[in-house]
């Protein structure tokens, strides 16, 4: 049996551990080796790399997957998506998510890892369709959670659902890596029995129980396993790509990744990881093992994002009662996966309730929309008291949220004039207005600087 790899050292392992912060010209050497590595797939966009590019590197994300592609004609580039919401934390429009999804694919883009933070499939349709019109290879994911409602015959009704989209591949995306051993075999089996395409597993190291998840995967039939190079793997990263190798081809399996390219890439990182280290980027903590994980389901991304907001306000000796808080809130909102936009959204109200020392005396706006329907449909049932409160009387929304919105496009490019020079400027604004905007008044400046200078040495 053959089992491929994805690499996340560009997108899922940068943004786990250094919070996306790898500028392209740290990698770029690299790119080759990366390209004859046998990999099945470089995982190099999407997530927050988008918004990490504009708001910190000064980079134009589209130019730097222009360049990833240029470098790596013969390896499959892989974005994930988040649905309707894109790169952000909102739905976008119809004609936005379309146009952002072609010129995704015009730009280098081969494979689409599409997923809905509920696991509700309406919001995912379009950036199937479109990934599918588009020719590029829609992989429809799962979002892997445990609760009271979370079960075998959930997932395997939701991957049916999934691939009846037309999706070419479907991922179960663990994102807390609190999927044991026995439930991702579990799992895989299930999906293997039940749908025809070919499945792939995303975990993390965040517990301890990836390495032994992903080999029991692979013994349940998972066709692809998501991996990161050995120095930048571990925590709350992805297992170490060089040892799935070395035990899977022990078992006989077919791999095509070469071990010895393998070393050369981890040769190359690993003076940025000691950079990361020295400079206090990298924080020892997230490459330890986080077994609290199993207990509050919470990823590590999520975890520092607690620890900054407690620090910020000066509350850190709250974390324990925060940690506590958590799973009562998202019980409230009706179990909903800890995943980007969710997770963010339970954190800062679970901290807010710890810090108000009441329990919702103070709302976000964004959990008051959620519960109003406008992020789509509750895996269970929300809190009717929690309801109350925000809506009164009123029925949450149960339509397809996007389709109340406008198209977003042409009033972009009517706000943008001049400054948007492409339609990929135009989607950077829309996806992060205030970030894309600094970005083009410094590229402006840049280039106008440029142009004096030269003027200056042709004098």
């Amino acid at each position: 049996m053959k089992v491929n790899f994805t690499e996340t050292v560009l997108r899922d392992a940068n943004q786990s551990l250094i919070a996306t912060r790898m500028p392209f010209s740290d990698f770029k050497p690299v790119l080759e080796k990366l390209d004859k590595a046998g990999y099945y797939s470089l995982e190099c966009w999407g997530g927050a790399t988008f918004d990490s590019c504009l708001r910190y590197l000064n980079e134009d994300p589209w130019e730097r997957l222009r360049n990833i592609r240029k470098a790596c004609p013969n390896t499959k580039l892989q974005m994930l998506l988040r649905g309707q919401n894109l790169l952000g934390y909102k739905h976008y429009p119809d004609d936005v998510v379309r146009a952002f999804i072609r010129k995704s694919v015009e730009n280098g883009i081969d494979i689409i890892r599409i997923f809905d933070a509920l696991n509700d499939v309406r919001n995912i349709e379009v950036a199937v369709d479109e990934t599918l019109k588009c020719g590029a290879h829609a992989s429809g994911t799962i979002c892997y959670t445990i609760s009271p409602i979370h079960n075998l015959e959930s997932y395997v009704k939701l991957a049916k659902e999934i691939e009846a989209l037309g999706v070419q591949s479907i991922c179960i995306k663990d994102m807390a890596g609190i999927m044991s051993p026995k439930e991702g075999y579990d799992l895989v089996k299930a999906l293997k029995a039940n749908v025809k395409v070919p499945i792939v597993v995303h975990t993390h190291s965040t517990t301890g129980l990836g390495f032994m998840t992903l080999l029991k995967c692979v013994e349940a039939g998972a066709d692809v396993i998501d991996s990161a190079i050995s120095c930048f793997s571990g925590g709350t990263s992805q297992p170490a790509t060089e040892t799935l190798v070395y035990t899977l081809k022990q078992y006989g399996y077919d791999v095509d990744v070469d071990e010895n390219v393998c070393k050369e890439i981890n040769d190359f990182f690993k003076p940025i990881r000691a950079k990361a280290l020295e400079s206090g980027l990298l924080n020892p903590v997230v490459m330890g093992t986080q077994t609290d994980a199993l207990i509050y389901q919470i990823p590590g991304g999520m975890l520092s994002n607690l620890v900054a907001q407690l620090t910020a306000q000066n509350k850190l000796d709250k974390l324990d009662e925060v940690l506590l808080e958590t799973p009562r809130v998202r019980e409230d909102l009706g179990y909903p996966p800890l995943v980007t936009p969710m997770s963010q959204m339970v954190g800062v109200q679970a901290t807010a309730n710890v810090l108000a020392g009441e329990r919702y005396k103070n709302i976000s706006k964004e959990v008051k929309s959620y519960i109003k329907g406008e992020y789509g449909k509750a895996p269970g049932k929300v809190s009717e008291e929690l309801q109350k409160l925000v809506l009164g009387e009123e029925k949450p929304f149960t339509g397809r949220f996007a389709d109340t919105l406008a198209p977003g496009m042409e009033e972009a490019k009517a706000y943008l004039g001049s400054k948007a020079t492409c339609e990929e400027d135009v989607l950077s604004y829309i996806a992060f207005p205030t970030q894309a905007e600094a970005f083009f008044e410094k590229r402006e400046a840049d280039r106008k600087n440029t142009f004096t200078y030269t003027i200056k040495r042709i004098d």
